[in-house]
């Protein structure tokens, strides 16, 4: 499904948010279940809290899983700005509960899969060389990390290489667009 501006996740995820996020002094259970791309800003995603309220464009860093938050930065939880109002979400079945490492400011993080956002109709999109997914990653930590493919390994016992401390593939940027027809 194409959203533009704003959409629904795959499914809903049970998450915390940081109470400095929404003008409270402690942390509130929620369940996550939107997302908003805002052109020149971080993903925003939405939350129905337990008090029964929804609240809009919370950045990644402000969720979390777990009793209490690990410190996270903006930086951590998010690469690269969104550039395209429009986008699609998507959870690979394949990928479902693959453990992976995800290369979080120069440090290899453990993570699980959660699904993937893939913006669309925008001057980065039909460029190959620009085109990007992006991977949404709960960490082992319990935050929230979300990194284009070639910052992702997935890891599957039964057909990926076991030792996870390799060094990260070096991947050639796609620069040509195929067509049948031309």
């Amino acid at each position: 499904m194409l959203y533009t501006a704003s959409g629904s996740l795959p499914k809903h995820i049970y998450v915390s948010v940081e109470g400095s996020f929404i003008g409270s002094s402690e942390n509130c259970d929620a369940v996550w279940f939107g997302l908003h791309s805002h052109v020149g800003r971080v993903w925003g995603c939405t939350v129905l809290l337990e008090n029964g309220a929804v609240y809009r464009n919370l950045p990644p860093h402000a969720l979390f899983w777990g009793k209490s938050p690990q410190p996270w930065s903006l930086k951590q939880s998010q690469l690269w700005d969104c550039y395209s109002p429009q986008f699609s979400t998507h959870a690979y079945t394949y990928l479902e509960g693959l453990s992976a490492k995800a290369k979080v400011m120069g440090s290899d993080i453990s993570c699980k899969y959660l699904f993937t956002a893939i913006p669309l109709g925008d001057g980065f999109t039909e460029e190959p060389t620009q085109d990007k997914e992006f991977m949404f990653l709960r960490t082992d930590h319990g935050r929230l990390t979300i990194q284009p493919t070639n910052r992702v390994k997935f890891i599957d016992a039964s057909f990926t290489e076991t030792d996870t401390d390799t060094e990260w593939p070096r991947l050639e940027v796609q620069s040509l667009t195929y067509s049948c027809e031309n």
